[in-house]
């Protein structure tokens, strides 16, 4: 049973015990600190956008955070079944003063999330966080007299109008799409993918798209983060239908991959690379990904004549550092496209639709896309955390191993191997140390990675 107070969130499992779990309790509690947070920051609007994705404990989340967001005073505008990148981008439709997207994201389906928003439909800050979790332990409330009571809405347009903002980004060609004659497989893992991709792909021109995992029902027909050893499925299903590529997003459809037509996966790490080499083409200008992200992004960046620049882990480390360095492109290599001139987030809707002009431009098929880019091989594992962990003491000791090494310390542990690296961090939405090595050479970005989880096993 696990809940973590994150950048990433109020994210845990349900069922068990109150201050262990996401238990209604809690969500009540953080929603009302939210709440709290929110009328400080904006004490002339409440209007809260919320959404969710197709979670089996979804509704049951829904109406606690309605409720307690009405016992305020503050209106909801709940979109329902929705997408991560939707509910952003409604909170800037509807002018909200903020938004809440329940979703765990690509955690297993006993998983669920409060992810929290302010008014420019970007994920709280660090601080503003901060602030949320002192409010959130002092239970110090306020609730509104019966006649200041919040209203509700529900919106079913948010949908439409965001793939209509996708379909009329400059760079997406509509056109281009049409005339390739795509034939799509698309693995939706039972969540709002099944809504949100088919009707991109059909306002795009996609007429041959095949759903698979498409009942929305939050039973999950396998691990939801899209990663190889979970699309077997899917790249079965690409080879059989003689498909042009397969797509597979997470459950709140922020992140994306994509499958070749031979059966093999894209890479989600090189999702980001090929969106960034389309767009750099057109737009000069920097880059940004995570310090956990294929060194493949900076090559393509400076192919065409911009800079790149690594941030920490987590979306809104991301955005910051795109807005420092006024970057045109940027994402993490977990398959998370961010577009700054549509919004600043995670969006696998955009990152299809310029995907698939680039491949329509490019006249390739999908396995020749991906051939055109420098190879580069990551090992990503990582290690539970008994509670009570001692996670600085190991990165301590493993810094002292290491200390004729490169080491960036911005976020965990960062170490150089001549053009090999390996970063150790704890993650933001899971007890774990995530260990990602990346190398030219796929045995030795394992033999790094196997050396790294020894360390720390020692270490403990």
């Amino acid at each position: 049973m696990s809940l973590i107070k994150s950048i990433s969130g109020i994210r845990g499992t349900i069922g068990g015990k109150p201050g262990e779990t996401l238990s209604p309790l809690d969500v009540v509690k953080f929603t009302a600190a939210y709440g709290k947070w929110l009328m400080a920051q904006q004490p002339d609007n409440r209007k809260v956008v919320i959404g969710r994705d197709g979670r089996i404990s979804g509704a049951l989340i829904q109406r606690l955070v309605i409720s307690t967001l009405n016992a305020m005073g503050i209106d909801v505008v709940d979109l329902d079944l929705s997408t991560t990148p939707t509910v952003e981008m409604a909170v800037k439709f509807e002018k909200a003063a903020g938004g809440i997207i329940l979703t765990a994201s690509h955690n297993p389906q006993n998983w669920n999330a409060l992810k929290l928003l302010n008014s420019e439909g970007e994920f709280i800050s660090a601080a503003d966080g901060a602030q949320l979790l002192e409010f959130a332990a002092a239970e110090d409330f306020e609730f509104a007299p019966v006649e200041k009571l919040g209203g509700y809405t529900t919106d079913n347009t948010s949908l439409e109008k965001h793939i209509e903002a996708v379909i009329n980004y400059p760079l997406v060609d509509v056109a281009a799409i049409q005339k390739a004659g795509f034939s799509i497989v698309l693995d939706a893992i039972n969540s709002t993918g099944a809504i949100a991709v088919p009707a991109l792909l059909h306002a795009l021109g996609v007429t041959k798209v095949t759903v698979l995992n498409g009942e929305i029902n939050g039973k999950f027909a396998h691990n939801p983060e899209p990663l190889p050893q979970h699309l077997t499925q899917l790249c079965n299903e690409v080879v059989s239908q003689k498909a042009s590529l397969g797509i597979a997003v997470d459950p709140d459809v922020d992140r994306l991959c994509f499958v070749c037509e031979d059966g093999t996966l894209f890479g989600e790490e090189y999702t980001l690379v090929a969106v960034a080499d389309y767009v750099l083409q057109h737009r000069k200008g920097a880059a940004v990904s995570n310090m956990s992200s294929t060194r493949a992004l900076k090559d393509v960046a400076v192919n065409h004549g911009g800079e790149y620049y690594p941030s920490a882990v987590g979306e809104v480390n991301v955005v910051t550092k795109m807005k420092q360095v006024n970057a045109v492109i940027g994402g993490e290599g977990n398959g998370g496209i961010i577009v700054p001139d549509l919004h600043y987030g995670r969006d696998a809707l955009i990152g299809i639709a310029l995907f698939l002009t680039h491949l329509a431009h490019s006249q390739k098929s999908t396995r020749q896309l991906r051939n055109s880019y420098p190879d580069y091989f990551m090992s990503k594992n990582k290690i539970e955390l008994e509670n009570g962990a001692d996670v600085n003491h190991v990165f301590t000791k493993i810094q002292d191993k290491y200390k004729n090494n490169p080491i960036n310390k911005e976020d965990g542990l960062k170490i150089e191997f001549d053009n090999d690296w390996v970063h150790l961090r704890t993650s933001n939405t899971e007890p774990i140390i995530r260990i990602y090595a990346e190398s030219s050479f796929e045995s030795t970005a394992d033999n790094i990675a196997k050396r790294l989880m020894q360390d720390i096993r020692e270490s403990m």
